[in-house]
């Protein structure tokens, strides 16, 4: 026979009585299974096993699911902001259940439930909360990890504001990080277009490359750490120079944290090559 602890942890550790109910699990077994600690009550109707996460009982606490940073965490997606409170989708007919919290709520039309809001409508949330970079580094992370389906790509679009279906429209599958969205989308609106992900001949591929002589590279907040990866660096970009190509590279802390410093070096050389011919 199946445990309610067993049903909520495979539905991913937060679940309604209800759900528990169409697997044959009575109340007077539900009420057993918290009296050993085996499973805890949320709130009235509401199960999560002892181990879930913290973030998904809060939002269940609350009247809802999670969704917005820790939500695109658990799915896996590249964020840009720090999680900060917990953001709850209640819905177009929830409410809050408490009121002496930091929980932000999400009135979005549909039936929100309880446990991990689905990406397409967190997505949506970042986009409100976040703003364009935000939502276009996380959309651009989901559709490389093919978290989610074009037509559900079309459907984020259709429910955002006009002044943002471009970004929809300029999202790639081929981001190999965040912080390559970011770049791509801050250049992007100086008219400056990079080729994403080149394979160069003796050199590797590379990030991104702008007008056939400039290289960029976004190196993450892990990659390159380390004498062995700082000598295969200084090797590609040796190799890239005796082709003829000038090489930026910027880490996490300034393209997030020193915008202006990239954004001015980079404008910088484009101008330089540009003049040269």
């Amino acid at each position: 026979m199946l445990s309610a602890a067993f049903v909520t942890a495979r539905h991913g550790g937060v679940v309604r009585g209800t759900l528990l109910q169409k697997y044959g699990i009575t109340r007077r077994m539900r009420a057993d299974e918290v009296r050993v600690g085996a499973l805890q009550r949320v709130r009235p109707g509401v199960f999560a096993v002892p181990e879930a996460n913290v973030h998904l009982v809060e939002a269940a606490r609350h009247g809802g699911a999670l969704t917005c940073a820790h939500a695109l965490r658990l799915h896996g997606v590249w964020c840009l902001y720090d999680e900060g409170p917990v953001h709850v989708w209640l819905g177009g007919r929830g409410r809050a259940h408490h009121d002496e919290c930091e929980c932000v709520g999400h009135y979005d039309a549909g039936r929100a439930g309880v446990g991990l809001a689905p990406l397409e409508e967190v997505l949506v949330h970042v986009y409100r909360c976040g703003g364009d970079e935000a939502f276009f580094a996380a959309l651009e992370s989901s559709l490389t990890q093919r978290l989610i389906s074009e037509a559900a790509r079309l459907r984020i679009r259709s429910r955002l504001p006009a002044r943002a279906h471009w970004l929809v429209v300029l999202a790639r599958s081929d981001a190999d990080s965040g912080l390559e969205s970011l770049l791509r989308l801050r250049l992007h609106v100086h008219g400056i277009r990079l080729d994403c992900q080149v394979t160069i001949p003796t050199v590797g591929r590379v990030d991104f490359v702008v007008d056939d002589r400039l290289i960029l590279e976004a190196d993450g907040k892990g990659n390159h750490a380390g004498s062995a990866h700082r000598h295969r660096d200084l090797v590609r970009d040796a190799a890239a120079s005796a082709l003829g190509y000038e090489t930026l590279r910027f880490d996490y802390a300034q393209i997030v944290h020193a915008w202006p410093t990239v954004e001015a070096a980079v404008i910088a050389a484009v101008v330089r090559l540009r003049e040269r011919g």
